[in-house]
């Protein structure tokens, strides 16, 4: 009992460092993303954080299996390189009993990544898709902020406002550039710029917003072209376009897992069996750990690390490709997913009694050239 909980801490010690660092590096790539979205004004930036809270178990159900693997590899390479795992088996640790030990926390683990895969995650794909679409019901007003050029998420519009008063309603020092294109718009007829003392919003009865600016100049076509012509205006009012709003949420990763039971649909049946194999995943990991964290104390611990990783890309690469070949019907469902994992558990049982039986004909060949 001793030894299993010496092991288990060093695994799972080793699993939250890694498992953390993973899902800083992830998280921090994807942040990124929606910065740059919010410094376009296509998000609003209040909701970024909220944003990453509920993609959080989308990323841990990925990150855990790989955190699991890394740790075993890290943690049981450690005890081999200071000939703890030497003392181990000279006590009657064998590989078996070691891997039956490591499988205590790696069922904690599978549990963990099965409740994110199969409730956790489907529902925060599910609310970042309700928050994005509240985000395309945004107006220019809503997400403009002083002092930044912010280009419409079409890219036909740049507008630009030194001063915004704080219920989002009166600016001063407008700029707005938008391109203007012939009637089936396969031409572009050059930009046509406003410039504004100042302006505010104006909704009409129909619900239409409309930016009232006054005391400025609007500027149409190329400067030295013949069209070119400049208007001096006291009120000049410019349509805001309307948002297009989705309330339908299309995405298979927000589908609930009990709406994916029983369905016939290719893409529903191929994403149950990826939720479910992820919990798989775990267990499949930890038997090709266990047999590639042995590492000779002269070789290092880093010697089987590269292959190691490179090994287990292979098998969630192949577990992703065959999702998306079920998907497009390449692949027959009954086959489904299963046989990749069938492949990985070939390979690791292969692992774990390869080294054994190659040291039994060593000592068996040092026997006979010794008798």
């Amino acid at each position: 009992m001793i030894v299993f909980r010496y092991l288990s801490r060093e695994v799972l010690v080793t699993l939250s460092a890694v498992s953390a660092v993973l899902l800083v590096i992830i998280m921090s790539g994807r942040f990124i993303k929606y910065l740059a979205q919010a410094a376009q004004g296509v998000l609003d930036p209040s909701v970024l954080f909220l944003i990453m809270g509920y993609r959080l178990p989308g990323f841990l159900q990925l990150i855990l299996p790989l955190g699991l693997f890394l740790g075993i590899l890290l943690a049981y390479g450690r005890l081999y390189l200071e000939s703890e795992m030497t003392v181990l088996s000279a006590t009657g640790m064998s590989q078996q009993r070691l891997l039956g030990m490591t499988m205590a926390p790696a069922a904690l683990v599978a549990l963990l990544v099965a409740w994110l895969s199969l409730g956790l995650a489907p529902q925060g794909v599910t609310q970042v898709a309700k928050i994005i679409n509240q985000q395309d019901a945004l107006t220019e007003f809503d997400t403009l902020v002083p002092g930044r050029f912010q280009t419409l998420r079409d890219g036909s519009r740049v507008t630009y406002t030194e001063q915004l008063s704080d219920d989002r309603v009166n600016l001063g020092g407008v700029f707005i550039s938008e391109k203007r294109f012939n009637q089936d718009k396969t031409k572009d007829r050059g930009p046509s710029v406003l410039v504004a003392e100042k302006g505010h919003q104006q909704v009409n009865a129909d619900g239409n917003r409309y930016l009232i600016l006054e005391n400025g100049y609007r500027y149409d076509g190329n400067p030295g072209q013949a069209d070119y012509r400049a208007i001096k205006y006291d009120t000049y009012g410019v349509l805001l376009p309307k948002p297009e709003v989705s309330e339908e949420i299309t995405e298979r990763e927000a589908i609930p897992t009990s709406q994916l039971i029983g369905s016939d649909g290719l893409r529903e049946r191929a994403e149950l069996q990826w939720r479910l194999s992820l919990p798989l995943l775990v267990f499949v990991v930890t038997l090709l750990a266990v047999p590639l964290s042995r590492v000779n104390p002269r070789q290092g611990r880093f010697l089987k690390l590269l292959p190691a990783i490179l090994l287990y890309m292979a098998y969630l690469t192949m577990l992703i490709a065959v999702r998306g070949a079920l998907e497009k019907g390449k692949l027959p469902i009954g086959l489904g997913i299963w046989w990749v994992h069938g492949l990985f558990l070939s390979i690791g049982l292969g692992l774990m009694y390869w080294e054994p039986l190659r040291l039994k004909r060593a000592a068996r060949r040092a026997e006979v050239a010794h008798g």
